[in-house]
């Protein structure tokens, strides 16, 4: 298992950085859709729904995302003039992500919602994954490098949230939603991304650069919002009765257990780095 694990990981690796420093702008733009059609096919099992069902929410989610490249070319880097066009599109949907992800999703969790098969379901979904494709493809106008060192500290967070939570780990944060994650673990990852998260300050948005005292909270705050992505999709699964999102992903499980702390921590990013530079 481990083995599996550890292989499948290096090829998600190694295929996430040859999309990234390689690919065109267009190529970018349709390995993430297909990611995202991916995890919105998973998002169908969390609302319970049949395999067709499951598989027309990935169709609908790519062929939104192709929609919004074709109607704003320039917000998702395929024409000239993104500046100007990316906010328009942006705000549209980091702004409501922010919402959902700062007010919203912790009372979820504290209230423990269903999901349900509803519209309702669909509208949460479509807030949960959207933002994320919209902010994977902003982002990397930015540069491959900052996509890179922005997922890299949330990666941090998680790797020192599951050291120090074995190490250390007596208090249960959620243990109604997910048994093995602790408040030791937390501070564990929080520590670590901030310190990664100084070293790495230079790729960052430029309004944090310079700034230790705003860069710290930042750095907390992304951490904290992450962990409440990952709960917030652990709280699903357990509700959908699924060990995983799905098994696409050998040793890994599903494509939304790979981004859930990314689907909370990139829009907020893209909408300080818009903010910041349009």
């Amino acid at each position: 298992m481990l083995r599996t694990r550890v292989l499948t990981a290096v090829v998600l690796l190694a295929v996430f950085l040859l999309a990234l420093f390689l690919l065109p702008p267009l190529g970018w733009l349709l390995f993430v859709t297909a990611v995202a059609a991916v995890a919105a096919w998973e998002w169908g099992a969390l609302m319970r729904l049949a395999g067709g069902a499951r598989i027309a929410l990935g169709v609908a989610l790519a062929t939104v995302c192709l929609l919004l490249a074709i109607a704003e070319p320039a917000a998702v880097g395929l024409a000239a003039g993104f500046a100007d066009s990316a906010w328009r599109l942006g705000a549209f949907f980091y702004l409501p992500a922010a919402v959902f992800w700062l007010l919203l999703a912790p009372i979820w969790l504290l209230r423990r919602w269903p999901l349900g098969s509803t519209v309702p379901a669909l509208a949460t979904g479509a807030i949960v994954l959207l933002p994320l494709w919209l902010a994977l493809v902003q982002l990397r106008q930015a540069g491959p490098l900052a996509v890179l060192a922005i997922m890299a500290v949330v990666w941090l967070a998680d790797i020192g949230a599951y050291f120090s939570g074995r190490r250390f780990g007596k208090h249960k944060l959620a243990p109604a939603i997910s048994p093995g994650k602790t408040w030791e673990g937390a501070i564990g990852g929080s520590l670590l991304v901030i310190v990664c998260g100084l070293l790495l300050a230079s790729r960052l948005p430029p309004a944090l650069a310079g700034k230790q005292l705003l860069l710290l909270l930042v750095l907390l705050l992304l951490t904290a919002i992450s962990v409440v992505g990952d709960l917030f999709e652990s709280l699903l699964k357990r509700q959908a009765d699924l060990k995983d999102s799905s098994n696409v992903l050998p040793g890994h499980g599903g494509v939304l257990d790979r981004i859930d702390s990314l689907t909370s921590t990139l829009p907020l990013v893209a909408l300080v780095w818009l903010v910041t530079r349009v």
